[in-house]
Parts: C-alpha cells; structure tokens; sequence
C-alpha cells in the first residue's frame, strides 16, 4: 500500500489525477492483462476484446486491417478463423474452449498462467499394445480428464462453456491432479485410432487437445 500512495503521489506531482494514477498503477501491475479470461464470439466488446484485437494484428497474415476497436465483428472473427487454421483447430471464427488456451499460451509468450484461465495440456504421451493403450498427460494446474477416442475420426463442437465431441470415453481419475493417465482397454489389434484429451479445470474451464491417432500393435 505504501508503494502504491508513493507512485500516486509522484504522479501527482507532474499533474496526473489520482483516478487516473491508480488506474495506470494497476494496469501497470497487472503483469497478464493481455490474457483472455473468457470465450469470445460476434457482437461482444470489452478491452480483452482490444486484446485479442492487438495480438492478432501483430500479425498481417492472420489479421492485415489490423482494427483494434474493442468490438467482436466479422473482421475479427475472419482473423480467429486465421489464427485457427494455422493452429490446427477448426475454424470456426469463435474464441471458445478449444481457441482460448492456446491464444492464451501465445499471448502469454508461453508462460505458466498460474491456473487463472483453461488448464494447459503437455508432454500428451501414448503407450500401445494390441488391445490397450495407455494416454497420459499434464496440465499446468490441477484438472480433471477424459480422454475421447474411436476408429472414425473424432468430430468437436464448441458451445459456449463446453466442447461436444464424438466416440467412446474413458474417464481419468476423477481427483482433480497435475498429471493424469487413462488406459483404454479392449481395442483391436493393428487398429488406428482417433483420440483427444478433455480436461476441466475446478473452476470449470475447459480445455481440449486437437484429434490425433495413435496405432495398436499386432
């Protein structure tokens, strides 16, 4: 507190108000609030919009008007889109549970985002062998998971607080870890298979991994 009625008042000294001090004392503070906190769509406006907005910009090829107004228009969502295609996810033009953490991690420069947002998945590995296949995985805070999988190639839907995805589940453990596995058991043999990884945060983020396959061995 002292640190803050310190850089207040030096503020004030060259003239800056004291609304205008504290808020540029806690925008400065504020070490992620180029983070999104929530999913983004059409016709929605706000200053993580102008985030969103300011990242995507840095980029011509993603979105060259480079418009940063705070609203959530077709030009933006032709941008979302962009940055999904490049991404490997569906483009659908919306900021939903598949887009965020990712854009997160990039927004982010990579860093640890401290459980705040959608759980972030790494280091996925799967152990196979003719009927069963071990998936294991971690998350930057504790999460639950599900890990989806089938023979036909797995379809998502994002709605607005979760994904919809096709095929089997098996559930991971139902505590709430950082690092989680699930074995699928009774496959065929010499079979590939489709699979995604469907976590959720305790404060009900959702946070899913791109279809990929894995094979089962003879």
């Amino acid at each position: 507190m002292k640190t803050t009625k310190n850089l207040i008042a030096t503020m004030r000294v060259y003239g800056v108000s004291t609304a205008l001090a504290l808020a540029l004392f806690f925008a400065i503070g504020n070490v992620h609030a180029d983070i999104l906190n929530r999913q983004l769509d059409i016709g929605m406006s706000g200053t993580d919009v102008s985030a969103l907005q300011t990242f995507l910009a840095s980029d011509k090829t993603l979105y060259p008007q480079g418009l940063v107004t705070s609203y959530y228009g077709f030009l933006t969502k032709a941008a979302v889109s962009n940055f999904q295609n490049r991404n490997g996810i569906a483009a659908v033009g919306r900021v939903g549970p598949v887009t965020l953490p990712v854009l997160n991690l990039q927004m982010a420069g990579g860093t640890s985002l401290n459980g705040a947002y959608a759980p972030i998945i790494t280091s996925v590995t799967v152990n196979t062998s003719a009927n069963n296949a071990a998936v294991s995985w971690y998350t930057n805070e504790s999460a639950q998971g599900i890990v989806y999988y089938s023979t036909n190639p797995l379809t998502t839907y994002e709605n607005n607080n979760s994904v919809t995805v096709s095929g089997q589940t098996a559930m991971a453990n139902t505590n709430f870890n950082n690092s989680q596995n699930v074995t699928l058991s009774n496959l065929q043999a010499n079979t590939t298979y489709y699979y995604l990884i469907y976590t959720t945060d305790q404060a009900g983020n959702v946070s899913v991994t791109w279809p990929t396959t894995f094979r089962t061995t003879n």
